[in-house]
């Protein structure tokens, strides 16, 4: 090997701190450079001072041969937790150029690599099994202290802070070969750098498992307010949010009133009559559904038990719905700021975005609106589900449906499973209007309904705050 230039030795001085003397030069104490204290029986020492062989790799590296052969040339990418990797994309030499322009950077057994451009701060030590090269984003190291403890140094927060915060470069960041060599190494007695790294590995596995765990937790955490919100509304439909009270008003009379209703509207002319309006009951302890003159069992359709005094729906027998659509952009003159225009992106947490579009009065007069406290939900797209209450007038696009009742209960888990799993399309999931009619809703009674929603809004802002 050449001889070192500028070689270093750091000892302590009287004062117990440590100095540096570099080649003929008078000591100059280091004690603003040292990270941390050390036992007495360690020292520490310049990288170089404890290397035999420390280069960076190619800096004009050779052009790779047409066909595969024995000898391949790496980079920095090839190094990645602790092992070499996806060496089937390295640059292959002929043996004649990697003896002949790249024996300095040529590796053994038991080097180290280190990568010093680009992803920084990797390192891995080298099993020999392979003619490597670099270019010039690894550094190869040959050292005379334990290559294993030097390794766990490299991964260490004091170095791998280090190399971040020291860094240069502005299009791709380097910690190159001059500050690695004086970067500076707590050296232990070699016997018990042997002992701190059995210690190591002895609790690496359960550093494994306990990052992994950790990650679940910090998952679980994450998602918890999200979850224990969807439990809540999953609780109120099912009737187990809150007590059922004997003097409540059952939940068939109120279904009688809103077919009444609805009567009274069809006379009228206001809505149509449904094609397919359904009337369910319960008889014998099961549940049936008369559908156009015709009664079946429903029984293997209800998803779970609800009290005595609640009833099952469907959900286009509760009220009005209604798809939306757009106006043809042929006609700029149908947009502007007379009325908000809604769209799926505009629906988010429970609210809607009331500024993005709009319509002019021509506009609305060729959509679609619905009024203040209608209930709106995205059915379509990776969005599917997510549904708002207008707080105003509004006109919205084909991919929303709205609805003026039971918010809560089509936004629970159940509901929403079910337009997941009912909604066709490839590319692009949509369920149609038909389908979503056709969801089962339960019905308590109109007061117990009033209790569900206060318990909900009484409790969703802890949850918020968890």
């Amino acid at each position: 090997i050449k001889k070192e230039k500028n070689p270093s030795y750091i000892f302590r001085g009287a004062d117990n701190t440590p100095y540096e003397k570099v080649e003929n030069a008078e000591p100059v104490s280091i004690a603003d450079e040292v990270p941390f204290e050390i036992p007495e029986s360690w020292e520490w020492c310049r990288l170089q001072t404890v290397c035999t062989k420390l280069v960076d790799g190619d800096h004009n590296p050779p052009k790779g041969e047409v066909n595969r052969t024995d000898y391949i040339m790496a980079s920095s990418t090839n190094i990645n937790q602790d092992r070499l990797v996806g060496l089937e994309k390295v640059r292959y030499l002929s043996a004649e150029t990697f003896l002949k322009e790249n024996e300095r950077t040529s590796a053994s057994a038991g080097d180290i690599f280190f990568t010093s451009v680009g992803s920084l701060g990797r390192s891995c030590i080298f099993d020999g099994s392979l003619n490597i090269c670099f270019q010039r984003s690894v550094s190869v190291l040959t050292t005379l202290i334990y290559n294993e403890y030097l390794k766990y140094c490299f991964d260490s927060g004091y170095f791998q802070n280090k190399v971040q915060k020291e860094a240069t470069g502005t299009a791709q960041k380097g910690f190159y070969l001059n500050q690695l060599a004086s970067a500076l190494i707590p050296v232990p007695p070699y016997q018990e750098q042997i002992r701190i790294v059995a210690e190591v590995k002895k609790y690496l596995p359960l550093i494994s498992k306990y990052e992994k765990k950790q990650t679940s937790l910090n998952e679980l955490n994450d998602n918890f307010p999200e979850q224990l919100k969807k439990s809540i509304l999953q609780l109120a439909v099912q009737g187990k949010l809150v007590a059922q009270d004997p003097s409540d008003e059952p939940a068939s009379v109120l279904l009688e009133r809103i077919r009444a209703e609805k009567e009274r509207l069809i006379k009228e002319g206001k809505i149509k009559r449904d094609k397919n309006e359904s009337v369910i009951y319960r008889r014998d302890n099961s549940h049936y559904e008369k559908l156009n003159g015709s009664e079946h069992c429903i029984d293997d359709e209800i998803p779970f038990d609800i009290p005595d005094s609640w009833c099952w729906s469907r959900l286009g027998d509760l009220g009005i719905s209604q798809t939306g659509n757009t106006p043809s952009k042929a006609h700029p003159e149908y947009f502007g700021d007379y009325i908000p225009f809604i769209g799926p992106g505009d629906i988010s947490n429970g609210l809607i975005n009331y500024n993005n579009q709009g319509l002019s009065v021509e506009g609305e007069a060729c959509g679609r609106t619905i009024p203040e406290k209608s209930i709106v939900q995205v059915c379509i797209g990776g969005s599917i589900g997510k549904a708002a209450i207008a707080q105003r007038k509004i006109a919205f696009n084909q991919q929303i449906a709205d609805y003026r009742y039971l918010f809560y209960v089509m936004t629970c888990p159940t509901f929403i499973g079910f337009m997941k799993d009912h909604a066709g399309g490839t590319a692009t999931p949509i369920i149609n209007r038909g389908l979503w009619d056709k969801m089962l809703i339960p019905v308590p009674p109109l007061e117990e309904q009033h209790r569900i929603v206060q318990a909900i809004e009484r409790l969703f802002p802890y949850c918020d705050k968890l």
